[in-house]
Formats: structure tokens, C-alpha cells, sequence
């Protein structure tokens, strides 16, 4: 395994801004294997003890090798080897790894910077302008005037972590931003605590109760959006108030899971606005002035300290340079086999999880076919296998990785022009359904003429 960072953890590494926390429950979030005990929305460092616990217990720790960072990767069919050659970043020293099978497992977005627009005037501003993925250690907000730009799960975390500190926190967004409320507890898994229930058994029961009710719900946020929207503003207006222009501030522009909504545990930053810690502002940036931020409503924000909560960029497959038989690799050129492989490339998965549940479902997924296949393979005397179009797909459309009208969220579609296409089958695309896959999965037949095997 070859990390590019110092240590295993990733965003949960890399990130350091105040209140960083989940997104997605840890009973699903968290691995099958291994029981979460606690909330179900966990901070940063919970989830940097799960993991070092998983690796202890797993005798991980002498496969990793930290800060090697991948900078070329080469297949040779002569050879059915990858090459991959990288930087060892805390020498200077050049690697080279020589392997069969190739696993790309980075993650999807760039860790060392994160995604700002360009506003004009961003020089004119005379404080300080930070975006969360590189939160200064000295950063002081207290009892200052701190405007966060975005309505995301970042913003939402961020806010009531530090409104207590800050002499005015607000949330400045372009438009609404869909959010679920709710405790941050599992009352089965509480009560079946209290009767001494094994935990291995509590983590199942949940898991599967949580998978049950999410699939519920994203099915509703198709067959009856309305409700849906109803259910999520009614739930922030039992926080608000009935006098709150929730219908400014808090309906967006589409249709409910056609961006991730982020859970809101204990209906924390809402909490925030309703005891006038943190306010809303929904508006459009005009330009930034000396003293903070003009609006094209004629509004000025003044602000000490700006935090560009406004998302990141899209890295597919590590930035790495690909080279197949010494012809570059462009993956925008692929059609890509479930989501995981790709047309052309031989012998490499990648782990690209779910947008509408926990990303760590579809590694589990992934894992679990990527074995099969490298069994199927060393049962048969197989060392190279190569997802191919069959002749009855080659009139099959090409189109864009994700559906915009399915789930459009800005650094998609920043970077759809990168991803790989998908087609009109269910074989060809990322369906981004759990539900389904995890029974498709298990049941995708390996001696499918779309397997090439040599």
C-alpha cells in the first residue's frame, strides 16, 4: 500500500478545521467487520482511533509505506506488469514498483488544495481568506467577524464549532442547501447496550436498519420529491420557528438527493441561527472590498476572516500519468465497467464510492469482487484480464460519468469532462445504487465475454 501523506486517515488526516466531523453514520461509514460503539456521526479524531485500531488489528502497518507519492504508472503486456514509479517525499528519493494487479484506492478529490472561484477584488480584502482543507494551526477567530462562503456539509460542521468563539459567524450562500436533522444516537442500538447485547450483533442489527431506512428515503427523493422536501423544511422549521423566511434561506433549486444532504446531528448549526450565534445571508458575491464582502443586492458583509467552504477539486485517479504499452492512457476515453474498471486498462480496479450512502459500502463491494476475480483468474492460470465493449454494445451512447438530472453537484461537473463515460447499461455505468449493486455484485457472471482474458 502506498500513501502519499505522512499516516493512514486521509480527509480525516488532512483536514483540520474546527468541528470536522462525518457525514454519513459510522455503522454503515465504518467497516462491516469491525463494530462502531458510539454515536453515529463521529469527529475526526474517533474515526483516526477506529482506523488505527482496524490496522493494529489486522497487522496492516508493515504493508503501508508512507509518503510515497505515484507519479507514473506503465502497463506492459509483454511483461503483464504495471511499473509504477513515484517520489519518496520525505527523501526526495525516486521509487519504482513493479505489480500485477493494480488497486487505485486515492480517494476523488485533491488533498492539498481545495476549490476557490474567482471573485473580484480577492486582493483588495484586507484580512484573511481560508479555505477549510488548509486551515492555519494560528488561525484566531475569537471575537471576530468570520463570513464562511457555502452551505455544504463543511459549512454546516464548521459554524457551530466556532460560533461560540466569534464576535459574528455568517453563512453566505449562492442558494440553499438541503439538510436532514436528527439526534446524533441510535435508540435500538442504546437499548439493545443496556441489555448487554453482543456487539458485533448491535453493529449488524443497526447497520442493516439504517441500510433499510436510506433506502427508503432515496427512493421517495424519486417517487414523491415533494414529500420529501416537505418532510426536510419542516424539520428545520421546528428548529427556526414558524416566523423564519425558511422558504428563502433553505428551499433549494432542485429536487431532494440530486445533491448530498448533509445530516445535521442535534440540529446543531441550526441551534446556532435560532439563538443568533450564527445568521444566513442567501445572495450573490458582487465583488470583496477591503472591509469584507459586496453583495449584488447592494449589501455589505464586513468581515475579519473569510473561509471559502466552497468545495474541491475533482482528482480522478491520483493525477497519476497512465501509460498502456507506451501509449498515454486518457480515462476520459474509457467506458468504465461498473464504476470500477475501465475499457483498454488492463489488470486495475478503482474504489469510487456512493454519493446517497456511506463510501465505504461500495469498497466493501469492490473488495469483495476485485478477490473473486483475482481467484477466478489464478484458478484458471490467468494473468491479464481487460474489460472490453461486446459486439452488441458497440452501438450503445456514450455519456457523461453521472447523469446531471440524477446528482449534479459543482465538482462533478467541474470535472465530468476527466471521468470516464458510462453507457445505457447497467454493466457500463456507476448506478450509484447500493441496493441494487450489492446483489449485481456478487452475481456478475466473471466469464462474460466483456472479461477479456489472456
Amino acid at each position: 500500500m502506498l500513501e502519499a501523506q505522512e499516516t493512514f486517515g486521509g480527509t480525516w488526516w488532512t483536514h483540520k478545521y474546527p468541528g470536522i466531523r462525518s457525514d454519513s453514520d459510522l455503522y454503515t461509514f465504518g467497516y462491516r467487520f469491525k463494530p462502531w460503539t458510539s454515536a453515529p456521526i463521529a469527529s475526526a479524531a474517533e474515526i483516526l482511533k477506529y482506523m488505527g485500531e482496524v490496522i493494529e488489528e489486522n497487522d496492516l502497518a508493515g504493508h503501508i509505506r508512507y509518503r510515497h507519492r505515484i507519479d507514473v504508472a506503465r502497463w506492459s503486456s509483454d511483461d503483464k506488469l504495471w511499473t509504477v514509479e513515484g517520489t519518496r517525499l520525505d527523501t526526495g528519493d525516486s521509487v519504482r514498483f513493479t505489480t500485477n494487479f493494480l488497486w487505485m484506492c486515492q480517494g476523488y478529490y485533491r488533498h492539498d488544495e481545495g476549490y476557490t472561484p474567482e471573485w473580484p477584488g480577492f486582493a483588495d480584502f484586507c484580512g484573511r481568506v481560508v479555505h477549510p482543507q488548509k486551515w492555519p494551526p494560528d488561525l484566531d477567530y475569537a471575537g471576530k467577524k468570520v463570513v464562511v462562503i457555502g452551505s455544504g456539509a463543511t459549512a454546516a460542521t464548521l459554524i457551530p464549532a466556532i460560533a461560540d468563539h466569534c464576535a459574528q459567524v455568517t453563512m453566505l450562500q449562492r442558494s440553499p442547501t438541503f439538510y436532514r436533522c436528527g439526534r446524533n444516537a441510535i435508540e435500538i442500538a442504546d437499548e439493545l447496550r443496556q441489555l448487554q447485547v453482543d456487539e458485533s450483533w448491535i453493529h449488524e442489527i443497526v447497520r442493516r436498519k439504517i441500510l433499510y431506512e436510506q433506502g427508503v428515503f432515496t427512493r421517495r427523493s424519486f417517487t414523491e420529491p415533494e414529500s420529501v422536501k416537505k418532510e426536510l423544511l419542516t424539520a428545520v422549521r421546528g428548529y427556526l420557528g414558524p416566523d423564519y423566511d425558511i422558504d428563502k434561506h433553505f428551499l433549494p433549486r432542485y429536487r431532494p438527493w440530486r445533491q448530498r444532504i448533509a445530516f445535521i446531528p442535534d440540529g446543531d448549526l441550526l441551534q446556532a441561527i435560532k439563538h443568533g450565534q450564527a445568521s444566513v445571508v442567501t445572495d450573490e458575491i458582487e465583488r470583496f472590498i477591503e472591509t469584507g464582502i459586496q453583495l449584488k443586492s447592494g449589501t455589505r458583509l464586513d468581515a475579519d476572516i473569510i473561509v471559502t467552504a466552497t468545495g474541491f477539486h475533482l482528482c480522478v485517479l491520483g493525477d497519476i500519468a497512465f501509460w498502456i504499452d507506451g501509449q498515454p492512457l486518457d480515462f476520459a476515453q474509457t467506458v468504465t465497467y461498473r464504476g470500477m474498471m475501465f475499457t483498454g486498462v488492463p489488470n486495475m480496479a478503482w474504489v469510487f464510492g456512493y454519493f446517497r450512502a456511506s463510501w465505504t459500502l461500495r469498497a466493501d463491494l469492490v473488495a469483495d469482487f476485485v478477490c473473486r476475480l483475482l481467484n477466478h483468474m489464478r484458478a484458471r492460470g490467468i494473468r491479464q484480464v481487460t474489460p472490453a465493449l461486446r459486439p452488441e454494445d458497440h452501438d450503445m451512447p456514450f455519456l457523461p460519468w453521472i447523469d446531471e438530472e440524477n446528482f449534479n453537484p459543482g465538482y462533478m461537473l467541474r470535472g465530468m469532462h476527466l471521468l470516464p463515460k458510462r453507457g445505457n447499461k447497467p454493466e457500463w455505468q456507476h448506478t450509484q445504487d447500493y441496493w441494487a449493486e450489492k446483489d449485481e455484485f456478487p452475481a456478475a457472471n466473471l466469464d462474460d465475454p466483456l472479461f477479456v482474458y489472456s
